[in-house]
């Protein structure tokens, strides 16, 4: 995918930097199971519809898993397209009391993917932000600890730069599309964090366009 994300507009009425990633909500199993119909019933409704350089099925559900297994609850993702990456994250985040930030560059794009969360029923766990990433991820205050990068791969290592510090120990960074190993801003990329003797960089070959999971195993 291409570059998608600058303006500093937000979705929701909250400060640039007071967004709340609380605790896990508890929702009782009534309330959790109505959700996962809804967004189910979404993305079967919408199977055939994600283009405009969204995820497929099978790289969401990698996100989803991740996210699950790991109990992850603060995460980022740049590039946010029509959303559909982020309404798989942010459903696994329903789950674990956990908060989504995504980035996008685009206004047409930005606005379809608000009433996507909206009709999947994820708004409330998605803080969707009309920005540059370029500068709002150097902005944004950590600790977070999952990433997913789906944006310009020129600035794939910039951004894993810029958010490296922010990301816990045992907090994952992950990139799409890294299976364009010919493209020399992903090998250069890839090249760099599987060289940092803190993260340990492995690639789901599950996913269609692969996807890169550099997890960090100390602070430096």
């Amino acid at each position: 995918m291409k570059r998608k994300i600058t303006a500093m507009f937000l979705s929701l009425p909250l400060l640039l930097f007071g967004f709340s990633f609380g605790p896990e909500t508890g929702a009782d199993d009534r309330e959790t199971g109505s959700l996962d119909e809804k967004v189910s019933k979404f993305l079967e409704s919408r199977k055939n519809e994600w283009l405009d350089m969204n995820v497929s099925t099978s790289d969401g559900k990698v996100l989803y898993d991740l996210i699950l297994k790991n109990r992850y609850t603060r995460a980022i993702e740049i590039g946010t397209s029509t959303g559909h990456s982020a309404i798989w994250m942010a459903w696994a985040l329903s789950k674990t009391g956990g908060k989504l930030i995504t980035i996008e560059i685009d206004e047409g794009r930005y606005k379809t993917a608000l009433m996507n969360f909206k009709k999947a029923g994820l708004s409330e766990v998605i803080d969707a932000r009309l920005a540059d990433a370029h500068d709002l991820v150097k902005e944004l205050k950590g600790p977070f600890d999952f990433v997913f990068c789906d944006a310009d791969k020129d600035w794939y290592k910039n951004y894993f730069i810029a958010l490296a510090p922010k990301l816990k120990v045992n907090g994952c960074f992950t990139a799409h599309n890294v299976s364009w190993r010919y493209n020399r801003d992903i090998k250069a990329f890839l090249d760099y964090v599987s060289g940092l003797s803190n993260f340990k960089t492995t690639i789901n070959r599950a996913s269609s366009e692969g996807i890169s999971i550099s997890c960090k195993t100390a602070a430096e």
